[in-house]
């Protein structure tokens, strides 16, 4: 699994790429179902998690894509730099959230098959081991880059369509944006896991320092992707939110067994169910490529020895689709998965302030103070809530 030949540095899709690679890893299967799981349990209140978590999103992913791409250097080589045998810690921590992660990826997988009547044990196999076959493809990255964009507009296309249909209450979300009345932690630890936590925000710095982008320089190119990144995801998760918002309002609960596609079936009708599934299956199988390239490139042996990283990440699905057939479950696997990487959040954050201060690994560079302030702020949000969330995750599971 050696790192891919270096593009230019200039190269104009360079920057877009990483974060789109950033934001398709985020809008997956777990994406989808805990926005309307959420939505469906909290109403208009939800508003305020998705903005609260927004803002951790933003101080974080910035924080953590301008210092590792002004040191040069991956998750793991900045934490092994700042202590010896931290990186080694990140590394084990980001791949076991990953792993719980893909576990709710290959569900998803079964859901979106669910669909066509599918079994979903039966659909999530065969997405299994077709995400097997992409893998042993050389270079298959950019087919499945191209594949998961075009979805992804699709994907965007229908649900503000839907949101259109459905009619929701605009004013009140946006009153219980600022003004909520019942703050929940649990949801805005989940967001917050599944967009920049785990391995999703060092998908898109990875690809960019694989892409030979790094240095004080490229700081400013370095803040848009990471921006970018995080608005394509909060553009999504609003306009979800709202669809989802406006079909509860209108037709009651959703289907337990897989919200966001009852959502989607309740508000675009048969023809909008159908699609759905399809992009719920291709966003998941893009989303179990990723995710396990991501989690196993945090090992330099992996990275380097090419058989040996083809190896891990066939293991690595597999014991992905092997979890989920024993466990089963896949709507609270998919909620599980968000959480989990929202509490591995404050350990990625917190090396990557510290090592912002160490002239040893930056250089010249000086992180800005209000930067690290609100970095920190941010971490100590996602302790707390991280904190919080355990108790309201123990109960609800």
């Amino acid at each position: 699994m050696g790192r891919p030949p270096h593009d230019s540095p200039r190269e104009p899709g360079a920057l877009a790429g990483a974060a789109f690679l950033m934001a398709t890893s985020a809008i997956g299967p777990g994406f989808l179902t805990q926005t309307a799981v959420f939505t469906e349990a909290f109403r208009n209140d939800f508003a305020f998690a998705i903005l609260a978590s927004l803002l951790v999103d933003v101080s974080a992913q910035v924080n953590v894509w301008r210092v590792l791409g002004v040191a040069g250097r991956r998750g793991d080589e900045l934490a092994s730099a700042l202590l010896p045998g931290l990186g080694a810690v990140l590394a084990a921590m980001v791949a076991a959230g990953g792993l719980v992660f893909n576990v709710g990826n290959v569900a998803g997988c079964g859901l979106g098959l669910a669909v066509f009547g599918v079994p979903p044990a039966i659909g999530a196999t065969l997405s299994a081991a077709a995400s097997l076959a992409l893998l042993l493809r050389p270079r298959a990255g950019r087919a499945l880059d191209t594949f998961a964009k075009a979805l992804g507009a699709l994907m965007i296309v229908l649900t503000a369509a839907v949101m259109a249909v459905s009619g929701p209450d605009y004013l009140g979300a946006l009153r219980r944006a600022v003004w909520p009345q019942h703050v929940a932690f649990l949801p805005v630890v989940t967001l917050v896991g599944g967009t920049v936590g785990g391995y999703i925000t060092f998908s898109g710095v990875h690809r960019l320092l694989d892409a030979g982008i790094a240095g004080e320089a490229e700081v400013p190119r370095l803040t848009r992707a990471s921006v970018l990144g995080i608005l394509v995801t909060g553009a999504m998760r609003v306009l979800l939110f709202l669809a989802v918002l406006g079909v509860v309002a209108r037709a009651g609960g959703l289907d337990p067994a897989n919200p966001p596609a009852s959502a989607f079936r309740l508000g675009a009708g048969e023809w909008g169910y159908r699609f759905f599934g399809l992009v719920l299956w291709s966003a998941a199988i893009t989303s179990v490529v990723g995710c396990s390239y991501t989690s196993l490139s945090f090992f330099p042996r992996l990275r380097m020895a090419r058989a040996a990283g083809r190896a891990a990440l066939l293991a690595f699905v597999g014991l992905s689709l092997a979890l989920y057939l024993l466990v089963g479950r896949p709507v609270r696997l998919l909620i599980l998965a968000g959480a989990v990487n929202g509490l591995i959040l404050p350990l990625t954050l917190g090396v990557v302030l510290l090592a912002a201060r160490r002239p040893a690994l930056m250089g010249g560079y000086r992180h800005p103070l209000l930067l690290q302030a609100v970095g920190w702020v941010a971490w100590a949000v996602s302790l707390a809530a991280g904190a919080l969330a355990v108790r309201e995750m123990v109960t609800r599971m």
